[in-house]
């Protein structure tokens, strides 16, 4: 595995640890919006390991994976549509205001318990991968 697609794994391994964290403290727009970026940064390990290539935006990130994605029989058809999901839990712990404008506590943790699943995949398919080109 490359030094970058093991980094941004560990980042997302760490964004897990922080999800889990402000979620039993209550902070559920704060464990969101890290599910999300776990899953982001997963997203971004495997665009690496594939490619060699790290994508620069956020759509980028999620178009990315959801091309490589659909190639790869391996990859539960749910994540790409999971990761635009998180997203918005992301877009409205940082910018939404109003009485409407909140992460639930269960969908806080249904977004942890998915981005979970998406790591552990992307951490399983990604272990001892050769790294692009050497294939």
């Amino acid at each position: 595995m490359t030094e970058p697609t093991a980094a941004y794994l560990d980042k997302a391994r760490q964004a897990l640890k922080e999800a889990r964290a402000v979620a039993d403290i209550g902070l559920p727009e704060a464990a969101g919006r890290a599910a999300y970026l776990a899953a982001y940064h997963a997203a971004q390990a495997f665009i690496s390991a594939r490619t060699g290539k790290i994508s620069k935006t956020h759509g980028g990130v999620r178009s990315e994976f959801a091309r490589l994605a659909k190639g790869d029989p391996q990859v539960d058809r749910a994540f790409p549509t999971f990761l635009a999901q998180a997203y918005n839990l992301k877009s409205i712990a940082d910018y939404a205001i109003g009485i409407d404008a909140h992460v639930s506590p269960a969908e806080a943790d249904e977004a942890i318990r998915d981005a979970t699943r998406f790591v552990e995949l992307i951490s399983s398919l990604l272990v001892g991968e050769a790294p692009p080109g050497t294939h």
